[in-house]
């Protein structure tokens, strides 16, 4: 086993490189995982991520750099070496074994051999910390999808790692039962206080569970901070478009303001956004976009008796209309503009008695609402770049 250093930080990359021939899935990322954080590693398919975790479990060696846990170097540490374990996206659970033996298969791997009566001991701690008493004698077969999932947890727990690494383990499930082990993945992290990896391409899934999101793309970590940061303070355009929804409105920096910028789009008129905390500064006369977050729109009838007082207003007509309980989504079309999404909150349909496909409304937004981003559809930072507080 790898000597464990005292210290606050239980996970280090310090300019980790991952080569596969000509293919950098890792690109020189440095990244610092705090004792008993909740972090995730968030990005679309081949951006890295899973790369990273397992350079992390020892699955991969890194071609550049160094890996550390708990402060010690584990380059070239072989994966039963160190002091983590793994959850996998199918639980790679063995059919043929018990609940009980499930959970306790990593405590009879142990030398010198721990006795019997321990091994029950901690497998039915494992099993109220997940709750699933009463379930020891049942198959993994004969369980529910959260059921497995409860019993792959524990399995990797009971022997008290360091870092739990965690590969998409709720893909598999639907979306109710996600939402829900979502909260129990919280509360069981919580508990164990114990660091957590995970490793997802959903958004939801890291902004909801996460104290830190590393958002990575072509091998690199773009932003990091916490769900708060990468949702309202977005440094560029690729975070906006990959963490929620945003409404784009591309063109050309006509002034340059001190705290954000103007921007001409190509029907002439200007729009106004602030800087993100952290963005990347614009340049006059180069390109840039304006970012609207669709809840931030505010919407009405057209010569009803609401009237909009916002900063920029425009006259629309519906498209589109999807309920989603909590909130109505309107996809309205603006002459000049282009498409443009809209959320409404049951409140305000509630005010304003909803709209139907071909209603003619209007929209606006403040400008202190709006972000003045570089425009790129593309991450170009080697390292995480953290949002100032």
């Amino acid at each position: 086993m790898v000597e464990m250093i005292n210290g606050a930080v239980d996970v280090e990359f310090q300019g980790v490189t991952k080569r596969f021939g000509d293919i950098r899935a890792v690109d020189n990322i440095d990244l610092e995982v705090s004792s008993g954080a909740f972090v995730s590693l968030l990005g679309p398919s081949g951006c890295g991520k899973t790369t990273s975790l397992r350079l992390i479990a020892g699955f991969e060696q890194p071609s550049a750099g160094d890996v550390r846990i708990g402060g010690a170097s584990v380059v070239g540490v072989p994966p039963y070496k160190r002091p983590i374990n793994m959850v996998f996206q199918n639980y790679s659970l063995f059919p043929h074994f018990t609940v009980a033996d499930n959970i306790g298969f990593g405590l009879r791997q142990l030398k010198p051999r721990l006795s019997k009566s321990e091994i029950t001991a901690r497998v039915g701690e494992m099993l109220e910390l997940v709750r699933l008493q009463g379930f020891e004698e049942r198959r993994t077969w004969e369980l529910s999808g959260g059921q497995q999932q409860r019993v792959a947890l524990a399995r990797a727990l009971i022997n008290r790692p360091t870092v739990l690494l965690l590969d998409e383990p709720l893909a598999a499930l639907d979306r109710k039962l996600r939402q829900d082990m979502q909260i129990e993945l919280q509360t069981l992290q919580r508990d164990v206080g114990i660091t957590f990896v995970l490793v997802t391409h959903d958004q939801e899934e890291a902004l909801s569970m996460s104290d830190t999101i590393y958002l990575m793309n072509e091998g690199r970590i773009i932003q990091m901070g916490g769900a708060r940061d990468l949702y309202d303070e977005p440094i560029n355009r690729y975070v906006a478009d990959f963490v929620g929804k945003t409404n784009f409105f591309d063109g050309e920096v006509a002034e340059i303001k001190p705290n954000g910028a103007a921007i001409r789009l190509a029907n002439g008129r200007v729009l106004y956004g602030r800087n993100p905390r952290g963005g990347v500064p614009l340049n006059r006369n180069a390109g840039g976009a304006i970012a609207v977050r669709p809840e931030l729109i505010h919407i009405v009838k057209a010569n009803g008796s609401a009237c909009l007082t916002t900063d920029v207003q425009t006259t629309a007509r519906v498209k589109n209309r999807i309920f989603l309980g909590e909130q109505t989504e309107y996809l309205v079309m603006a002459e000049g503009f282009g498409d443009i999404l809209v959320l409404a909150s049951k409140h305000a349909e509630t005010v304003s008695g909803g709209f139907s496909p071909g209603d003619v409304v209007s929209i606006g937004w403040e400008d202190s609402s709006a972000l003045a981003l570089e425009n790129t559809s593309k991450g170009d930072h080697s390292t995480a770049v953290p949002v100032p507080k």
